[in-house]
């Protein structure tokens, strides 16, 4: 027979993700570097959703290794984000003038 678990706070959660929200919109317009900024709201995004996953998903409440299946894709995200960041320092390819075909018959 499984065991039931606790009743969580729902009221608490929300209480907990509307300050997470308010945070959000407050960082926006702090005077800092806009990098900062990012990485100040994606740490107050995963902190949203870790709460929604833990506990409006139940995954507070499940076995571990269900909790570790559903960090998998953020696992993911966070690789492809490292594996694309050489993509930014690329320059753009640029064409010359005379190497540009006019659309228009002259």
């Amino acid at each position: 027979m499984a065991s039931a678990h606790k009743q969580p706070n729902y009221i608490g959660v929300f209480w907990w993700l509307l300050a997470l929200t308010v945070i959000e919109v407050a960082v926006i317009f702090l005077p800092i570097a806009r990098l900062l900024i990012g990485i100040l709201l994606v740490g107050l995004a995963l902190s949203k959703a870790s709460l929604v996953a833990m506990y409006f998903m139940h995954l507070k409440f499940e076995a571990r290794t269900l909790g570790l299946i559903a960090m998998t894709p953020l696992l993911l995200c966070v690789l492809l984000i490292f594996a694309l960041l050489p993509d930014l320092s690329a320059t753009p390819h640029r064409t010359t003038e005379s190497s540009q075909v006019s659309a228009t018959p002259h």
